[in-house]
């Protein structure tokens, strides 16, 4: 964690920065905004529910709750299916399970059938589709890997700012049934974004390096060794501990303007207002992430964006009208956005790109807990006191605390990473360029000519996409 890992992914392939890793972007982009806005834009259609089933808004909020603990939940599952079969065909898939999930839901007859179609099949779907872009992007973006995640990021709010109203004309038009069945034509695009994702091919390898290359050992489907890094283990304990209260004061915001006396559209804007800004905090932030001297130490700067937004939810417990709403949600929307753009990237500079696939899967699976105990309790803590105070007063000490366990774990107990290669095949890869040094002058100048014929013949491949059957359907 004190630096950033190289990108340790597939031997010989470097990331390209750019050329198709901007399709791949806006595949990511597109992806992120449904996976994080869809939960809250399907919250449109509760009263609907409520009327046709003759249920109360505990029971539709599960709709929500249960896509949320698919998302987070299936991280280790997606994660073994990506080291399996590829990114583009588990996303191929995630798309299809997800939008089949709405059309059925469309036709459902009772809330628990909704509840397996809406929360269980279609949070199955997005989060077959959520992390392999993340992966995806990874492996295309390496120097301007920042800015990336900053972009992609920024779909979160983009796209709830837009389903939400789309939802609420939906409904007025089509009823609940017939917003389901579009919303889930919509989540099709899934498998347009999927399709983006080409895998890079490797560079041409001489009939010297293929013996080598053929005792690779198999890659696990789940690597646990990534508990072994410090740095990894402090990560994941910051990071239950930011979702315990990081959602809190969205949730309840809306719900505190109410009890002040304010309008339901005066209380509402303020997710407006949060989403509007969050939108351009998440890009500007991963472009001074990726500035030279803050790169590699992302890690502190992402503690800072946790100690800002905790101390943001602090001061908003103090706020008594409604222009103290507004600063709240001006300033946690900045610092909301800080924490969306740099999550990932942290987690990716920890583990580097072999072992991001399994990493992200089990962080997600330990987020998916926070995430079912942390709005829950403050609710009964809002039941037990009635005061919305105690409410923000403890989702800002959460999300402090977690930014001290990942500032102070970084700086006093994981040393910097050395310069040892992460992989054994890095290991070998070095081993052969020490040997090639200690040649003698004929034999270097031998070589030298064969590398110039081979450059004149084959272009440079690294960063090249190409379809294979074993990453593609």
């Amino acid at each position: 964690m004190g630096a950033v890992v190289a990108d340790d992914g597939p031997s010989g392939v470097k990331a390209p920065d750019g050329g198709w890793g901007w399709a791949v972007l806006f595949g990511c982009f597109i992806i992120t905004g449904f996976s994080y806005a869809f939960p809250k834009a399907v919250s449109v259609f509760f009263k609907e529910l409520i009327r046709e089933f003759g249920i109360g808004y505990s029971d539709t909020a599960w709709i929500s709750s249960i896509l949320l603990a698919m998302l987070y939940g299936t991280g280790p599952l997606c994660s073994v299916c990506v080291n399996r079969f590829g990114c583009r065909p588990v996303m191929l898939v995630g798309g299809l399970f997800a939008s089949m999930g709405m059309v059925i839901a469309s036709f459902c007859t009772s809330i628990v059938q909704i509840y397996l179609t809406a929360g269980v099949i279609t949070g199955l779907g997005l989060a077959l589709n959520f992390q392999p872009s993340l992966i995806m992007l990874n492996r295309y973006f390496d120097k301007r890997r920042p800015l990336a995640n900053g972009l992609s990021a920024a779909g979160s709010p983009v796209f709830l700012c837009a389903l939400s109203p789309l939802g609420q004309i939906l409904q007025h038009e089509y009823g609940w049934r017939g917003g389901f069945l579009i919303l889930g034509g919509m989540l099709l695009n899934c498998c347009v974004c999927g399709a983006l994702m080409r895998p890079l091919e490797p560079p041409k390898k001489s009939e010297a390096t293929k013996e080598p290359a053929e005792k690779k050992v198999k890659k696990k489907l789940l690597d646990f060794s990534v508990f072994k890094d410090g740095g990894f283990v402090i990560y994941t304990l910051a990071a239950s501990i930011m979702v315990l209260g990081l959602f809190v004061p969205p949730v309840f915001v809306v719900s505190y303007a109410k009890d002040l006396g304010y309008q339901d559209t005066k209380a509402a804007f303020l997710l407006t207002i949060l989403g509007f800004i969050d939108i351009f905090a998440r890009p500007i932030c991963g472009m001074v992430a990726g500035l030279k001297w803050v790169r590699p130490r992302c890690v502190y700067l992402f503690s800072f964006a946790m100690i800002f937004n905790g101390f943001t939810d602090l001061m908003g417990s103090m706020s008594v009208d409604y222009g103290g709403l507004v600063v709240f949600c001006i300033f946690f929307g900045i610092s909301y956005g800080m924490v969306g753009a740099l999550q990932f990237e942290v987690l990716m500079a920890i583990v580097g790109t072999q072992k991001f696939s399994s990493a992200i899967g089990l962080v997600l699976l330990a987020e998916a807990m926070a995430v079912l105990i942390g709005p829950p309790s403050a609710g009964k803590l809002l039941d037990a006191t009635g005061r919305y105070m105690f409410v923000f007063i403890t989702a800002g000490i959460e999300v402090t605390t977690s930014a001290l366990v990942l500032a102070l774990g970084n700086f006093f107990c994981i040393k910097k990473k050395s310069e040892e290669p992460h992989t054994k095949e890095e290991a070998a890869e070095r081993e052969e360029l020490n040997k090639s040094e200690d040649k003698t002058p004929e034999d270097a100048k031998v070589d030298s000519i064969e590398v110039e014929h081979f450059l004149k013949d084959e272009p440079e491949k690294n960063g090249e996409v190409v379809t294979n059957p074993e990453t593609c359907v």
